[in-house]
């Protein structure tokens, strides 16, 4: 694996706390148990994962059961860079209290836009680092 995609990876992990606070914030009642609060994240990383791969966690490994990790540790530079944007925008989209599936729909149509927009950059320029 590249150093780029590396970065890229880690990026996406510290997006993902910014999430992962938003969801604890906005969307976790204190008297849900470990069990049901794992449930709520798991939930929100699978609408990320519907909204850029069109797939949650659980399907990805049903389709790929000889891969080790999970779909975003196989996901491209592309990939991850538009994780990473999606995990900032969906902190934002819960804090304006907006359901789960008014996100999804938007967060999908800003996973394609981004990623058409990404490969060409990446495509035509060789953008990576240079």
């Amino acid at each position: 694996m590249s150093l780029e995609w590396n970065f890229q990876r880690t990026l996406a992990k510290v997006n993902y706390r910014i999430h992962t606070d938003a969801i604890k914030e906005q969307l976790i009642p204190i008297q849900l148990t470990n069990a049901q609060t794992g449930k709520v994240y798991a939930s929100e990383a699978d609408l990320l994962n519907m909204a850029l791969f069109g797939m949650t966690a659980a399907q990805w490994r049903q389709a790929n059961p000889d891969q080790k990790g999970n779909i975003r540790d196989v996901a491209t530079l592309e990939q991850l860079v538009v994780l990473s944007n999606l995990e900032s925008i969906n902190s934002v989209l819960i804090h304006q209290g907006i359901s789960g599936c008014e996100r999804l729909i938007q967060l999908n149509g800003i996973a394609i836009n981004q990623m058409q927009s990404l490969v060409n950059i990446f495509e035509t320029k060789n953008f990576i680092f240079s």
